[in-house]
């Protein structure tokens, strides 16, 4: 008899070995992050390259507008005089608005790290759970299980940058959901959760929700034709379901695809998983000390979306094929395998050299909104799938008699040797973290507010973008009490209106971007001072303002020669020009 028979649907109550599992799991994630823990304040992860500074602006400013009584979805206070769609950005209000307390009380950085935490302990613990409760018997088998989900290569590459893909702990409470629905009392009241667990996993990240609908979909496709006839209550709570989830997301989808700064996709180069980037090291792991890491196999070190070691590879082929007997290992490895296939790309590269062979993303690379998908994310399917999968076999191992053997090898040590080989070289390591600058006093202590009304536009120079967002920090700082031009987000641009990263440049700001770079002046003209005349009445400026920074003397000869001599202002130099665009 498989385990999965042994194993009926219990909704127990919360065990002391659930307990321990669940302790562990945090613990492993505070220790990841323990460079946050200690500062609060200042402390930033190094791989998260600009992102954290985006992240803790989109908390920042989801909590002031419920503050001030504003819609949270949507901010004026980037990308001025237009705004921000954050609906249309990965801003999670499903867990900033509830968080708002905590960024106001003690700042966005600590709900940075608090949403990274749990999110990283509570993907481990829902699936823990699923595994627990309605895969396998014994709570070790599911620990480890859910140990995997909650922690493997590709969830802990994106845990240093992006929260959306870290805090996934909803896809298997949705998971449960369905599964309890067919032996529901009351289907209506049944969909009626399942509504609204779905609804606020899109408010906290639709892209994986998408990655699991579309490696599920197959097997339920399949599932839902073989039976022929579903059984009543998945019908009517499935219909329930989608009608409460629809109504819960009808505005928020709304404002998202058709509210003003919305875009029609977004385009990107091919990102397919070369087939080596499977079997490598993913830069934060600790095989990674040994091979040297990706070697370039990925976008970035926050887009290792497979690298799970030669020795996991086989193990999980082997897994598949052993427990093919098993329903749940049968939908985890067609799901996985699904995955994996999907996230190869349009066309299926090697080591990063293209073979010519087609992938299995090309019949969805024209899709309307799958389009916009970075293809090696789907491989994400892989980590359930895998860890299902040893969770299963760790059941059957422990279903054994404890003498069996393998020739002279006793089968529990084999066992535990097999995973020692696949595991131990991904096991993460804690995330870099470093102590980030000081905002300039002129933001941190007040300065702003004699130079810019309430709610007007303040010019940082160089203007603030994808790749320089620091100043989204400095407003922060500063109570979110001025608008920013430009900025880090995905907004709408050209007449295709495709979504872009930041606002399209305008000429003052490409001239002061090049002093900024390079350290030289050019020749100032009238119709560079009338550009920057009118990007500044674009913008509605009241101030334009220079801290301290590389290259800060050239910059500041440019202003000057712009806009006239500037003022100083505690830290900063600063040049009014409301008389210029009022």
């Amino acid at each position: 008899m498989t385990a999965a028979a042994h194993a009926p649907a219990r909704r127990g109550r919360v065990g002391r070995a659930d307990v321990y599992v669940i302790a562990g799991y945090a613990l492993a994630a505070v220790v990841l992050y323990s460079g946050l823990w200690r500062h609060l304040d200042r402390g930033y992860l190094v791989a998260s390259m600009q992102d954290q500074n985006l992240f803790e602006w989109l908390f920042a400013a989801q909590a002031r507008a419920l503050l001030d009584g504003r819609n949270p979805l949507y901010s004026e206070l980037q990308n001025a005089p237009l705004g921000v769609n954050l609906m249309a950005n990965t801003a999670l209000p499903a867990l900033a608005i509830p968080l708002a307390p905590v960024t106001l009380a003690l700042g966005p950085t600590a709900t940075w790290t608090i949403v990274l935490t749990g999110g990283l302990a509570g993907t481990a613990t829902a699936w823990y759970w699923l595994f627990s409760r309605h895969v396998v018997r014994s709570r070790s088998a599911a620990a480890l299980g859910g140990l995997f989900c909650g922690f493997a290569p590709p969830v802990i590459s994106h845990a240093g940058a992006h929260p959306n893909f870290a805090a996934t702990f909803l896809i298997p409470v949705i998971g449960i959901w369905l599964i309890r629905l067919p032996a529901a009392r009351s289907p209506v009241r049944h969909g009626v959760g399942l509504g609204v667990f779905g609804a606020l996993q899109v408010l906290i990240g639709e892209e994986i929700l998408l990655i699991a609908v579309l490696t599920v979909a197959p097997y339920a496709l399949w599932y839902a034709i073989t039976r022929r006839r579903l059984p009543r209550p998945v019908v009517g709570g499935g219909v329930t379901a989608a009608l409460v989830s629809g109504a819960l997301v009808a505005y928020p989808l709304w404002l998202q695809f058709a509210g003003p700064q919305s875009y029609r996709g977004i385009d990107h180069l091919p990102a397919g998983n070369p087939l080596a980037a499977f079997v490598s090291h993913a830069s934060q792991s600790l095989g990674a000390l040994v091979t040297g890491g990706p070697g370039g196999l990925a976008l970035n070190g926050t887009e290792e979306n497979a690298f799970f070691g030669w020795g996991l590879v086989v193990l999980a082929v082997v897994l598949a094929v052993r427990l093919r007997d098993e329903p749940a290992a049968r939908i985890a490895a067609t799901a996985g395998g699904i995955g994996a296939a999907l996230s190869l790309g349009t066309q299926i590269t090697v080591d990063g050299r293209p073979t010519g062979i087609p992938g299995p993303w090309l019949l969805l690379d024209r899709v309307p909104l799958v389009e916009s998908v970075l293809e090696s994310r789907m491989a994400l399917a892989c980590v359930p799938a895998i860890g299902c999968l040893i969770a299963i076999a760790t059941q059957r191992v422990l279903d054994l008699p404890r003498d069996r053997r393998i020739g002279p090898v006793p089968v529990r040590a084999a066992w535990v040797a097999a995973l020692v080989v696949a595991l131990l070289p991904i096991v993460p390591m804690p995330y870099q973290t470093v102590l980030r600058a000081p905002t300039p006093a002129f933001y941190a202590g007040g300065e702003w507010a004699r130079w810019v009304e309430p709610g007007g536009t303040l010019v940082p120079v160089p203007l603030p973008e994808p790749l320089h967002a620091e100043p989204l920090r400095w407003q922060v700082d500063a109570g979110m009490g001025f608008a920013l031009p430009q900025g880090y987000f995905v907004g709408p641009a050209g007449e295709a209106q495709r979504g872009a990263y930041g606002a399209p440049k305008r000429p003052s700001a490409l001239l002061l971007d090049g002093v900024a770079a390079t350290g030289q002046v050019p020749p100032i003209t009238a119709a560079d001072r009338a550009r920057m005349h009118e990007d500044l009445r674009f913008w509605k400026a009241q101030a334009v303002v220079l801290t301290e920074r590389p290259h800060q003397e050239q910059l500041q000869a440019a202003l000057t020669a712009l806009l006239g001599p500037g003022r100083r202002a505690a830290d900063a130099w600063v040049w009014d020009v409301r008389p210029l665009t009022r």
